[in-house]
């Protein structure tokens, strides 16, 4: 990051000189930090979506031209080249292991996928139609009741263990919040099985029967954690970011996360687009809803397609679009109407005029929506594998803030168009 330029602001005569800094890649950044101090002034920019809250050397997304890279490598490579346990230890720790650090690396996490036993009671306080995503908030928080001995921020050790034991247990948990909401056991993880075969294994798997884990889908499931581990500084990871900043354990932090991943228009933009699939109903009805979209005076709007970053075609789509067709092909899709909406949906939108011209491509969620439905998961279950698969992105841009000198409390400013000053009044007198 440099600072070669500056910018001239004019205040009521008064003109001042803001700093310009230039990052490896994007936009140069007007610095505003003396601002207030030096013209008494804020800045207003509602959504921040013209303010940078940090810096950081994760994650770089280019929405115009359709890049995202993780600690520089770009995601179509991670995702043909690697699988979700080496780019967890990339988020981390800033590079590619070799072949002794990974081997070490996979062998803490899959030590690490049991949770305590005390913990199923918590599952047992929730009935039985609570959404997984509420049951995962509160047992993630309920971690650092569990594991005293990583919750001390200032300890890098600690913040080590925290770290193995999030991405260890996320999945476990997701999957005991799925087999309670159905009625089943929780089963147990296995430790010869690969990160995305264990998820699988644990959510599908029942006692009475042996459950062999498909190696395409477990490839698939693999590819949508690798696909969600990070994106940048969105409204989930700006929320981790935020709690952490007042020094909160990291269990709390990830809770916080969770939670805020959870709003249709963030990580349940997923759920949302299935949803949207099984209004239409049948292909017979694709027209309509064709027509309804392209209608300005109709609030309807087509879930799953276009990004607020990605102003072309999304990265991550063309990746999970191959695989939908891998494991749509592999599950058929001739008995399940709505699978055959997407299809025919997703054909529709790419050669259309109007969704091409206005760049209204199928993103992830539209894909990773169909791949889950494929495989069996119902949509309540969506967001849960959202937030086991972002879970490493969150601890990495955690441990950066808590590590980068310049850190303290988050405390936006507001715009007050509220009442002026007044007196109270007695209540005999209004």
């Amino acid at each position: 990051m440099a600072e070669s330029k500056s910018a001239k602001l004019l205040i009521e005569g008064k003109e001042l000189e803001l700093p310009i800094l230039t990052p490896t890649a994007g936009p140069d950044v007007v610095d505003i930090r003396k601002l207030y101090g030096q013209a008494d002034v804020f800045t207003y920019d509602p959504g921040f979506t013209s303010t940078a809250s940090c810096d950081s050397t994760i994650t770089f997304i280019d929405g115009d031209k359709g890049e995202l890279w993780y600690r520089g490598y770009p995601i179509e490579q991670l995702a043909e080249k690697s699988h979700y346990l080496e780019v967890c230890y990339l988020l981390l720790y800033g590079e590619l292991p070799s072949n002794e650090q990974l081997v070490d690396f996979e062998s803490r996490v899959t030590n690490h996928t049991m949770v305590h036993e005390q913990m199923h009671n918590f599952f047992r306080g929730f009935r039985r139609d609570a959404h997984p995503m509420a049951t995962m908030v509160a047992v993630v928080g309920a971690m650092s009741a569990f594991y005293h001995d990583s919750t001390d921020i200032n300890d890098p050790w600690q913040r080590e263990v925290a770290s193995i034991r999030l991405i260890a247990k996320l999945p476990t948990i997701a999957a005991m919040a799925y087999k309670y909401s159905i009625g089943q056991p929780f089963v147990y993880p296995q430790n010869d099985l690969d990160y995305a075969s264990n998820f699988l294994n644990m959510c599908f798997s029942v006692p009475a029967a042996r459950y062999v884990v498909d190696p395409a889908l477990a490839r698939a499931m693999d590819l949508i954690f690798t696909l969600h581990a990070d994106h940048e500084q969105n409204a989930s990871t700006s929320t981790v970011r935020l709690a952490g900043s007042s020094g909160a354990n990291p269990f709390a932090c990830i809770a916080a996360g969770i939670a805020c991943l959870w709003g249709p228009a963030h990580g349940g933009a997923n759920q949302a687009c299935l949803e949207m699939l099984r209004e239409i109903g049948t292909v017979e009805r694709i027209p309509e809803f064709i027509n309804r979209a392209k209608d300005k005076d109709d609030p309807f709007r087509l879930m799953g397609f276009g990004h607020r970053v990605y102003k072309n075609f999304d990265p991550r789509a063309k990746v999970m679009k191959a695989s939908a067709d891998e494991v749509l092909d592999l599950m058929g899709i001739e008995n399940n109407e709505t699978l055959r909406v997407a299809k025919e949906l997703e054909k529709i939108a790419l050669e259309d005029e109007y969704f091409v011209e206005k760049k209204l491509y199928p993103n992830v969620d539209f894909y990773s929506g169909i791949i889950l439905e494929a495989m069996g998961f119902p949509t309540s279950m969506f967001t849960p594998i959202f937030a086991l698969s972002r879970t490493v992105g969150w601890i990495s841009q955690w441990k950066e803030m808590i590590a980068d000198p310049q850190n303290k409390i988050g405390r936006p400013r507001q715009l007050y168009v509220g009442a002026s000053r007044r007196d109270y009044k007695p209540l005999d007198q209004r």
